[in-house]
């Protein structure tokens, strides 16, 4: 698959749910109406996860739509332990993988244990499952694989530049690691964030720098 054919298939993949303000409601429906056929179902918390992990999959060359891969959206790590129960049994008949914030972990740890998935105690077990924890965030792994320079050249080509500029002059942030103001920049605004989602992911695969937990997850469902 060329570069023309990825870029495409990426496009297919995302279109629309980067933009407007009902983008994760859609994004959800659409990914709930392909589950009953999936061979693979993918639980990350919320849409720009989803894109992400979208965006990364079609640079590699992969149609997951066609793999009868679906990633899902659930609206926050607390809906885990909901959606194992709505799937029931479908759950002993497709791969399961996810994605979560270190925060959450915990979280999805005890939904796993209690939806009799598997009896997770630590870190590792969780990945031997196919579910991988993002350090803090997703947005921290790709600030981290782009790198402060990197993700500072994106702004500038987004015309994002000065706001950020303008958010770094601000008392509460003047003076912090260029890192975490970027991250704060980044959680400003939801439409901000899924747009970055996949700018950040498309910079991270140019440099061979796919965050961990992101190729992992991909890998798993391979």
């Amino acid at each position: 698959m060329d570069l023309a054919q990825r870029r495409e298939l990426a496009r297919r993949a995302l279109d629309g749910y980067d933009s407007g303000p009902d983008a994760t409601t859609r994004a959800l429906a659409d990914a709930q109406a392909k589950i009953g056929d999936a061979a693979a179902l993918i639980l990350v918390e919320g849409l720009s996860d989803q894109i992400a992990l979208e965006t990364a999959a079609a640079g590699r060359g992969r149609d997951l739509e066609a793999e009868r891969v679906v990633v899902v959206p659930i609206g926050g790590a607390h809906a885990i332990g909901r959606y194992l129960t709505e799937l029931g049994p479908l759950t002993t008949r497709v791969r399961l993988a996810g994605l979560c914030d270190v925060r959450e972990e915990e979280i999805f740890r005890r939904a796993l244990v209690a939806g009799g998935i598997g009896a997770p105690t630590s870190r590792a077990d969780l990945a031997d499952l196919g579910f991988h924890v993002c350090v803090d965030d997703l947005e921290g792994e790709l600030i981290r694989a782009v790198g402060a320079a990197g993700v500072e050249a994106l702004f500038a080509s987004q015309g994002d530049l000065s706001s950020f500029q303008t958010l770094q002059g601000q008392p509460a942030w003047r003076g912090q690691e260029p890192e975490r103001q970027m991250w704060r920049f980044l959680r400003a605004g939801s439409r901000r964030n899924l747009r970055y989602a996949r700018l950040l992911t498309e910079a991270a695969m140019s440099r061979d720098a796919l965050p961990r937990p992101l190729a992992a997850v991909l890998d798993g469902i391979a």
